[in-house]
Order: C-alpha cells, then sequence, then structure tokens
C-alpha cells in the first residue's frame, strides 16, 4: 500500500493534533468562536474535555474551522459556487473551475473534487467523531453541556455525511476515529447512511438547546429547530413524504422564525428567517465570502449567472429585483453582467452579514413537496399554500398548478429562483428528482453524460485503500 501523503477518512490524529488544530484556527480568527485555554503541550487524551470550556472551544473550532475553508465558505472553492457551476446557475471564464465544472467534465484527480467534497467533509467529520469520544470519556463536564455538545457533534457528523452521499454516492460512514477500522473502509450503501443521518439527526434533536443562548443569541450554532430543519430536507431526500411534512411544520410553527417581507434584509446577520448562519472569522474586511466572490469590483468580471437562471424569473418577481445584481463594464465596452446579489457587501469593516446554511424559505417549500407528493395539491393545508406563501412574498400572484405533476413542477420552479447559489440546492434538486438528464443535457456548453450525476472517486484515496470503488464513468 503507497504510504498516504493526504488526508482521508482514514488518516490518524492523535488528540494533542486535534486540539491544536482546532484552536490555532480558532485562535487566530474570532474569539468569539475560541477561548484561550491551557497550552497546547498540557492537552493530553485523559485531560482534554476536563472541563466545558475545552470541550465548547473544540466543538466551536469545527465551525471556524467550516468557514475558514472552502466547503463551507462561500468563497471560490466552496459548495456553493462549484455545484452552482456544476448546475445551470452560474457561468466563470476562470480557467480554474472551467471546463471541469461548468462543462462536467470532472476527472477522478481533479484536485477540487477531493480537496473541498471529500477531504474537508471528512475531516470535520473526524473533528466530531473525536469530540464525541472525549466527551464520553470526560468525567468534569457538566451534564447539560455534555448534552449540548453531544448533539452538535452528531449534527455536523449528519450534516458532512449528507452531502457526501449526495455528491459520492455511496460513501465510507465514518463513526470512529479509530485508524485500523478506518484504514480500509469500504463505501457504505447509501440506504445505510441514510439511516445512520436521521439517527444523529434525531439523537441531536432530543439533546439540542431550543434557542440560540448557547452562542449568546447569535444563529451560529446548531440548536433544536437546526437539527429539525435538516431532518425535513434528509427526509424530503428519501421518499419519506408524512415526515419531511411533520419535521418541516414544526420548524415553520417555530416563533423564532419568520419570512421577511424585505428581501434586502434576509441574508443579513440573525435575520429572523435565518436557521444556521456561519460567521466569517478572518482578520480582513470580508462579511462573507459569498459577497466578496459574486460582486464585480472590476471591469471584464469572470462570474455571472446563466441565462437560463436569468430567464427563468417570472415578470415581476422582486427576487429577480433585489437578488440579481446588474453591472456595466467602464472599459469602454458598456458590457452588462448579472451576478448573484443576495448578499450585498462585498467588505467593509462593519459586519452586518452572516454566510447563510439554513433557512426558512426552504422549509416551506419542503413541505410543499412533501404535500404535493401526498395528494395535498390544493386546498387548506397543502402544497398550494405553501407555494403561495413563497411566491406572495416575492410579489407574484397565486400559482395556477391545480395537479400533482404541475405542482412538483411549480415547487423545482420555486426553489429554482428562490435558493439559486446556496449551497449546491439546484444541482442536488436535479439529482435527486432525476431531472438532471433532461435538463443538464439540453445545454450543449455542458457536454452532458448520465454518469456526472456522481462525483468521482480521487485516484489517491483508492490507491490508499483498495476497498474503495469507482463511480461509473470515470
Amino acid at each position: 500500500m503507497k504510504n498516504r501523503k493526504k488526508y482521508s477518512p482514514v488518516k490518524p490524529l492523535n488528540w494533542v493534533s486535534f486540539i491544536a488544530i482546532l484552536f490555532t484556527i480558532g485562535l487566530g480568527s474570532c474569539e468569539k468562536f475560541i477561548r484561550i485555554e491551557p497550552p497546547i503541550d498540557q492537552i493530553v487524551r485523559a485531560n482534554v474535555f476536563s472541563d466545558d470550556a475545552a470541550a465548547i472551544s473544540a466543538i466551536r473550532g469545527i465551525y471556524s474551522a467550516m468557514i475558514s475553508e472552502g466547503f463551507a465558505n462561500g468563497a471560490l472553492s466552496s459548495a456553493t459556487y462549484l455545484l452552482a457551476l456544476s448546475a445551470d446557475e452560474m457561468k466563470t471564464t476562470e480557467t480554474k473551475f472551467q471546463p471541469p465544472f461548468y462543462s462536467n467534465s470532472l476527472l477522478a484527480g481533479t484536485e477540487n473534487v477531493y480537496t473541498i467534497f471529500w477531504k474537508q467533509p471528512y475531516t470535520y467529520i473526524y473533528y466530531a467523531n473525536a469530540i464525541l469520544e472525549g466527551m464520553a470519556a470526560s468525567t468534569g463536564m457538566t451534564a447539560a453541556n455534555k448534552l449540548q455538545l453531544e448533539g452538535e457533534a452528531k449534527f455536523v457528523r449528519a450534516f458532512c455525511h449528507f452531502y457526501l452521499v449526495n455528491l459520492f454516492g455511496d460513501v465510507p460512514l465514518v463513526q470512529t476515529t479509530d485508524y485500523q477500522q478506518n484504514r480500509t473502509i469500504s463505501r457504505t450503501p447509501a440506504q445505510q447512511v441514510y439511516q445512520q443521518i436521521i439517527a444523529d439527526l434525531l439523537d441531536a434533536k432530543e439533546k439540542l438547546a431550543g434557542d440560540y443562548s448557547i452562542s449568546n443569541t447569535e444563529r451560529i450554532r446548531p440548536n433544536k429547530a437546526v437539527a429539525t430543519a435538516l431532518l425535513a430536507r434528509v427526509y424530503l431526500y428519501t421518499d419519506d413524504w408524512a415526515n419531511a411534512e411533520t419535521q418541516a411544520s414544526a420548524v415553520i410553527g417555530n416563533s423564532n422564525y419568520r419570512l421577511l417581507d424585505d428581501l434586502n434584509q434576509v441574508f443579513l446577520k440573525n435575520s429572523e428567517e435565518s436557521i444556521w448562519q456561519l460567521m466569517t472569522v478572518t482578520s480582513s474586511s470580508i462579511n462573507t465570502y459569498e459577497g466578496n466572490i459574486f460582486i464585480p469590483v472590476s471591469n471584464n468580471w469572470s462570474r455571472y449567472v446563466t441565462s437560463e437562471l436569468l430567464t427563468a424569473f417570472e415578470a415581476n418577481d422582486k427576487r429577480r429585483e433585489h437578488w440579481i445584481g446588474t453591472y456595466t463594464s467602464t472599459d469602454g465596452t458598456n458590457t452588462i453582467t448579472y451576478y448573484p446579489f443576495k448578499y450585498k457587501i462585498s467588505s467593509g469593516t462593519t459586519i452586518t452579514e452572516y454566510s447563510m446554511v439554513m433557512r426558512l424559505a426552504e422549509q416551506y417549500l419542503i413541505r410543499a413537496e412533501a404535500r404535493a407528493q401526498q395528494n395535498k395539491v390544493t386546498g387548506a393545508n397543502s402544497a398550494e399554500t405553501d407555494v403561495n406563501t413563497i411566491r406572495g412574498r416575492a410579489g407574484l400572484n397565486p400559482t395556477v398548478a391545480n395537479t400533482k405533476a404541475a405542482m412538483l413542477l411549480a415547487i423545482e420552479q420555486e426553489r429554482r429562483v428562490e435558493l439559486f447559489t446556496e449551497w449546491g440546492h439546484r444541482w442536488l434538486d436535479l439529482k435527486r428528482t432525476n431531472r438532471a438528464n433532461a435538463v443538464l443535457g439540453a445545454l450543449s456548453y455542458k457536454n452532458w453524460q448520465s454518469t456526472d450525476v456522481l462525483f468521482p472517486i480521487n485516484t489517491t484515496e483508492m490507491d490508499n485503500n483498495p476497498n474503495l470503488t469507482q463511480n461509473p464513468g470515470y
């Protein structure tokens, strides 16, 4: 077997290394996430979680790592941007990302597939497992904090496994830091991965706090509603319509959340529509990486929305007005560029926006789809009422869909124009509804093949672990 040179789900980290990584990330970024704890050389497995403060710092370190690295931070190498390129939302002339993502021509050696979508999620899973194991051995933590942090760690593990299974299909299900157990782990059937995701979320839902008091009222750490919202999504993805409706209804009925009439306020930090956000931890003047990479700051801007997305908006849709920006070049060509404008600040020292991970509008659309699938198409407590809630906020007339088939297409449309350039929703929607071939296959610039719905397993991973197999088409 080849010597392992890169991190994978099977590479071991000792406890001192684990805590050192999290403290280093946190101490160099933001005081709100990480507090200064004892010197690293004093932290060993026996007393890593000798008290609540060390364990809280460790879990905060995961969120700091997520927003500091590509997968979750909304920058150029992120799920938000790269999956928007993979779908039909974004175009770019940057050679780093075109053609691999934009034209769906990924290879088993494409670095960003491995680094962003495989390595980083498994790193966070490893951290979460390390925290769970450390707390299990701890005798110095309070019972209340043990429950909260166990819930957060299981939520993080579920969240990362969700993206892994949707991007790669069958993936290793990693639930321990044991190197001997993990180093030759095989791909676990997707159904079994989903079962564990659901189990983790159900457990997290029971253990997590009901509000945001754990993070000083800021919506930057998972609580009960965050776990419930992801559970609703997972039930939708696994065709468990009744449970998807139930979980989404629980979030919609929670008085901590409401749809905002002013679309310009949706992506502000701690907005009432946000369920879970990540706060940028950097010494630079960046509010969010999404705003930083999408808002033009120079001529010949190379990141813009596709004509397919632009024309998907109906006339008078407020989302087109407020969430799509227009930039006219000043180089004499008067080129007009359209770009995502959900985040309004490219840079600035006053922090007014946080990166949105989950928000209330998605829950209405989850419930609408779950209701439609149960033939609750029109009338009271139906898909129609939920779709019209979203359309009404956007300034549009009620939907005319009155059959199950028509309503499902109407919901697909609303998800497209509501959730664009947010965490790959469009890419995942086309895949899970088996619409990718019809939609992406019709675009000449995509060079689409049906096997493109799954990303390739990295060559290095397969060399290191002979029990891993490649996805078809690579």
